[in-house]
């Protein structure tokens, strides 16, 4: 039978994917089909997407993240599983202010339309969403929960105020965290700018009480979360165990000493120079006995200016300038000159180091550029003696080496040094073993309008104090005057600067930095359990029943921050006694982007494909398809207008298929007909489906290989086509039992053709209370298999059987293949391994 061919320019054989949308999309909603509630008599799992920042327009790269999602979701749900499946919106950010003085609107006025078109778009696009549940970070009902944690933290020493060094964009006027200095100190969001260090009044939340157990917490993650990402935050936590070291500053009176950390004291005798970060409180002080002040006070000026990432280290040109001052080694006594470099970080241990640079590559650098010295104090075990004029790169294998140019510690293994020289710095006074991590405190003021404003208010008379919580929320005003040039558009606010004292009940004014948009992000997903809450940021009975989150579904770029800073956050609320657990995040899936071009979707590169459009021109089903479709979700995936054309026929392939044998099969019983009767026809078809079916369970619930399930599907449908007609030789209840194990296989990802199919094939309920289907483990069993042969545990040839067939007739067929007759002719089995359907080993002798 001739098939009727279709493009995406129109629809044949009745397939309206718009049509057929709406219809379910519409009957979802008046049925409420996805929402749920919890139920401990139910098994529950709670799966999510990242929210997404509302900016722009919504493209098909953001669309691939939430079909996994959703595929989830409706297999889950399939599975019998209460299935909780939010979605709400990261809605403050300094994108939406900075779009705000461009357009001249409101920053809400210009999130909540974009809000309005993401809503509309997942909508279209029939991610299976409990809207009821939607949040959005920009309102005062959430916000204002922001807030109550962050006086909560105030009360036990979590959250402070000092001064600190931070990355400022003098274009933005706002700190920038240290992710958003990119491409060797530029700003994120403006790659021509040049970010600059500035020192300024700081809100911070005290990350590092919770360092050991951030770092020892990941163990419970194993296995549930991608080892990249486990990896990444160790190295951010960066743990490290070593010595702080007090090098004086000789002939400098009130000016030491410098103190110093290292993991390597063991090369403590191969320092050839100190070297003090830019933001190193001495060096200001040491530049004032230094040959020429103004030009050393200008240089560090200048290096104090310029923002340095830690990544950039080991790439970066290292620069620096003598300070005219000197150290002394307390370990020999040797004066070794000091130094500020632009590589030193302040924070990071002690902001200052000693230099080795016969055994650290940056030193090494650092110092041959100087010329500075370069001393070997640590020889290998085996291979040619190092000299420290010769040496292009550093010796750093210190477990294959030997101490030496070390006083009384030559000869000693570099572990055996460390413990002494750290016993020997500790008896001396003038050092001590010490654990030192590189996660810092979290900076978390913003000078910016569009943010969660902080609940504290500073009197003249009392001081610094917090907003009572029954103010909350301290709302922002409503028309700010923001120009995206000076102080933080808050200042210049007078109705939200002037306040009145709650102790005193004086003239006070309001902080006017706002929060660092990730505290927004950072517990979110707790709010999705109970979102009309107003009197608390959630019922903890709720959040016991959903948490932790089953499946977590989102961008390795939030591999860090993000996923760190709501770890913290959850260990924060269980130490309030809000919550149980330690971890939010049971399983972790981070997906592969989609590209156009090489590159990945982006408004800014103008390489991107509109969702509603690619919606309105072949369905949302066959995009949803096609994300699935084209690629591995952990991988990339590279778009391609012909590939979609091909989800858009396969679909209508489908439609075709069902729409001709619907009459003929509506008012037939599924499943009722005897299996052992079944013609070679039936056989073909029945076997082929529950193969599939086996598979693509297997591919839902283990792999997440959605792509190969697709594939499978497609390959089904291709057979049941060459079966054509199939009015000759397949009952309508075989014919039936094929066509709706097709239809619910693909409902998870094309859900509205799914319900459309069903209810062609008599089903007058939707899809809401279908169960995902099992296989017949006798239907799906092959009728030939292949057998591996070995003679002597070594392949010697392979045979194919009835699936089933006895050892006895095995070996017989086995005897007769050329390649095992020439192993075993002329020798005596002595023992026979047979493995039905895999495997027969024939173990010979002679």
């Amino acid at each position: 039978m001739a098939e009727q061919t279709t493009t995406s320019a129109g629809t044949a054989s009745g397939y309206d994917p718009q049509k057929i949308e709406a219809k379910w999309q519409k009957r979802w909603a008046e049925e409420r089909m996805f929402e749920s509630e919890a139920d401990p008599s139910k098994p529950k799992y709670y799966v999510l997407e990242m929210l997404p920042y509302p900016s722009g327009t919504m493209h098909m790269g953001h669309m691939r993240n939430y079909a996994i999602g959703d595929v989830v979701a409706r297999v889950k749900r399939m599975r019998g599983f209460n299935v909780l499946h939010p979605m709400g919106w990261d809605a403050f950010g300094l994108p939406a202010e900075n779009a705000a003085i461009k357009n001249k609107t409101h920053p809400r006025i210009w999130t909540n339309h974009n809000i309005a078109q993401f809503q509309r778009v997942l909508r279209r696009f029939g991610f299976s969403y409990d809207w009821r549940r939607e949040i959005s970070t920009c309102e005062p009902g959430y916000y204002r929960w922001n807030q109550w944690f962050f006086l909560r933290m105030l009360e036990r020493g979590l959250a402070y105020r000092k001064k600190s060094l931070v990355n400022w964009c003098p274009k933005c006027q706002t700190v920038l965290a240290n992710e958003q200095v990119i491409n060797g100190g530029f700003c994120w969001r403006h790659e021509d700018t040049r970010v600059e260090s500035r020192e300024i009044e700081q809100w911070f939340l005290r990350t590092t009480t919770y360092s050991d157990q951030l770092l020892d917490d990941l163990k419970q993650l194993e296995g549930g979360w991608p080892e990249r990402v486990i990896l990444m935050q160790k190295n951010w936590i960066g743990k490290s165990q070593g010595a702080k070291v007090k090098f004086a500053v000789a002939g400098a009176a009130g000016a030491g000493p410098i103190e110093i950390f290292t993991t390597r004291i063991d090369t403590i005798y191969g320092a050839t120079a100190v070297i003090l970060a830019p933001a190193h409180p001495l060096a200001a002080k040491l530049l004032e006995g230094s040959p020429a002040p103004a030009e050393a006070e200008a240089r560090l000026a200048k290096m104090r200016q310029t923002s340095v990432k830690t990544e950039d280290l080991a790439t970066m040109e290292k620069e620096g300038f003598f300070t005219g001052r000197y150290a002394v080694n307390p370990f020999n006594d040797e004066k070794i000159p000091i130094w500020v470099g632009n590589f030193v970080l302040m924070e990071y241990g002690t902001g200052a180091i000693m230099a080795v640079p016969a055994h650290d590559q940056r030193d090494l650098e650092f110092c041959k550029k100087y010329k500075l010295s370069v001393r070997v104090v640590i020889q290998p075990l085996v291979g040619e003696e190092l000299s420290g004029e010769k040496l292009e790169t550093a010796f750093d294998e210190h477990l294959h080496g030997k101490l030496v140019n070390s006083g009384p510690f030559n000869g000693l293994s570099p572990e055996e040094a460390i413990a002494k020289m750290t016993a020997f710095a500790e008896q001396k006074g003038c050092g001590r073993g010490e654990t030192i991590y590189r996660l810092r405190d979290w900076g978390i003021s913003r000078q910016r309008y569009w943010g969660t404003p902080i609940p504290v208010v500073y009197c003249a008379k009392d001081g610094m104090l917090p907003v009572p919580d029954k103010d909350l929320p301290v709302v922002l005003p409503p028309n700010p005057k923001l120009t995206g040039e000076g102080q933080s558009p808050l200042a210049s606010t007078p109705e939200f600067v002037n306040t009145t004292c709650p102790k005193c009940g004086g003239p006070a004014r309001r902080e006017t930095d706002t929060m660092d948009t990730f505290v927004d992000s950072s517990w979110y997903f707790y709010r999705y359990c109970d979102p009309h809450n107003d009197k608390a940021p959630f019922d903890s009975a709720k959040v016991s029943y959903w948490f932790p989150i089953d499946q977590y579904i989102g961008g390795i770029t939030h591999a860090i921050l993000h996923l760190l800073y709501s770890r913290f956050w959850c260990k924060v609320m269980r130490d309030l006694g809000l919550v149980k657990h330690d971890e939010p995040i049971a399983r972790l899936f981070t997906q592969g982007m989609v590209q156009k071009g090489g590159v990945a979707m982006s408004k800014s590169r103008g390489n991107v494909v509109g969702a509603e459009e690619m919606a309105q021109k072949y369905g949302a089903d066959t995009g949803r398809l096609y994300t699935l479709f084209a690629a591995p979700p952990e991988k990339d995936l590279e778009w391609s207008e012909e590939s979609i054309e091909g989800s858009w026929r396969f679909l209508n392939r489908v439609y075709r298929l069902i729409e001709r044998h619907s009459q003929a099969v509506r008012g037939v019983k599924g499943g009722k007909f005897d299996a052992a009767a079944a013609s070679r026809k039936e056989k073909a078809l029945l076997r082929k489906v529950h193969q599939t079916l086996r598979r693509v369970t297997s591919d839902f619930e283990s792999r997440w290989h959605f792509n190969s399930a697709i594939a499978l599907i497609m390959e089904l449908t291709n057979d049941v086509y060459a079966q054509e007609p199939l009015e000759q030789g397949v009952r309508p209840e075989v014919r039936k039992e094929v066509l709706e194990l097709l239809t619910l296989m693909l409902a998870p990802m094309t859900p509205h053709l799914a319900e459309e199919l069903w209810e062609m094939l008599g089903h007058g309920e939707g899809m809401g209370k279908v169960s995902w289907p099992t296989f017949n483990q006798e239907l799906a069993r092959e009728d030939e298999v292949e057998i591996v042969v070995q003679v002597s545990g070594r392949v010697r040839g392979r045979v194919k059987v009835s699936a089933g067939a006895g050892e006895e007739e095995v070996v017989k067929l086995a005897l007769a293949e050329a390649g095992v007759a020439h192993h075993a002719d002329g020798k005596r089995i002595v023992k026979k391994i047979f493995v039905r359907d895999k495997l027969l080993n024939l173990v010979v002798s002679g």
